[in-house]
């Protein structure tokens, strides 16, 4: 009896214990996950004050100061100007049109590599492999003769193309791993029932690719609205250009609006911001999607 009250109060003081070196740990957790916000927020939150400053009080006070005036009229001269509109247009088109041809052009391709056995499976995706090396600036001035050459310059399809190329490769490779993961058995049962490849590959593989797609998606999006090189460099007026290069309609030769610059950079964050708060779950998912086999 007196061996099992033992054993009893020894177990108790392991299980507080535990619970204790639990409580510690999650706490310990916590205050490195508010830390790293307060890292990663800091930028954000500078650009945030910065951009609710007029320029004079930029010039004169201290950087990290906060405003004295709260400058909202920055927000509401740029709201109100038409060619910042015009500008998210083309962010919005030029980012849609090209996930959805990565999307389609890549999962496609993606099956034909992880499904479909020919002669040249190996080589052609081993060059696809190989093109992930090729750094993308080192291809800009060809592709900036070539758009000359072609009549597309200073068009939404002089950026179309080059973010699709580029977008492929990593897409293709992402979305073939993903597809050899998918179970033979589906794909044998719909070939007794007669499928052919393509009914095949949209009625299983591109919805079981859900996640991975969603990858591409996501990581190429951010990408492409995001880039400013290219598209200061294959655009030239407002009609065209992107977001990203709306800073520039506050910049003169001798000066610069600081605050403005900063109230168009956190606008054009402002919708991956969004997307991310009522995506993230969904965000997580792709970006964790083939990280774990089986």
């Amino acid at each position: 009896m007196r061996a099992s009250s033992a054993t009893q109060a020894t177990a108790t003081v392991e299980a507080v214990s535990a619970g204790r070196r639990l409580t510690i740990g999650s706490i310990v957790i916590a205050v490195l996950a508010l830390f790293w916000l307060l890292v990663t927020a800091t930028p954000f939150l500078f650009m945030i004050f910065t951009s609710l400053k007029d320029a004079p009080e930029y010039m004169s006070s201290e950087s990290w100061a906060m405003p004295k005036h709260w400058a909202f009229e920055n927000y509401g001269l740029l709201l109100g100007n038409p060619t910042f509109y015009r500008y998210l247009f083309n962010s919005v088109l030029v980012v849609v049109v090209s996930t959805t041809v990565i999307v389609l052009a890549s999962s496609m391709s993606a099956y034909a590599f992880a499904r479909i056995k020919f002669r040249l499976a190996k080589p052609l995706f081993a060059f696809v492999v190989a093109a992930l090396i090729v750094p993308v600036h080192v291809t800009l001035v060809p592709i900036y003769l070539m758009t000359k050459e072609m009549g597309l310059y200073d068009t939404a399809a002089a950026l179309m193309g080059p973010y699709i190329a580029f977008a492929l490769p990593v897409s293709i490779f992402i979305l073939t791993e993903f597809m050899r993961q998918i179970p033979k058995e589906l794909e044998e049962a719909a070939q007794l029932d007669g499928c052919g490849p393509f009914k095949i590959f949209w009625t299983i593989f591109f919805p079981l690719s859900g996640p991975g797609i969603a990858t591409v998606a996501i990581f190429n999006g951010i990408m492409m609205w995001n880039e400013f090189i290219f598209a200061y460099v294959l655009t030239s007026t407002p009609q065209h250009r992107t977001l990203p290069l709306a800073i520039w309609d506050f910049q003169s030769q001798y000066a610069s609006n600081i605050p403005m610059m900063l109230c168009v950079i956190a606008m054009t964050s402002l919708p991956l911001v969004i997307a991310y708060a009522f995506g993230q779950e969904r965000i997580i998912k792709g970006m964790m999607a083939g990280s774990v086999k089986g």
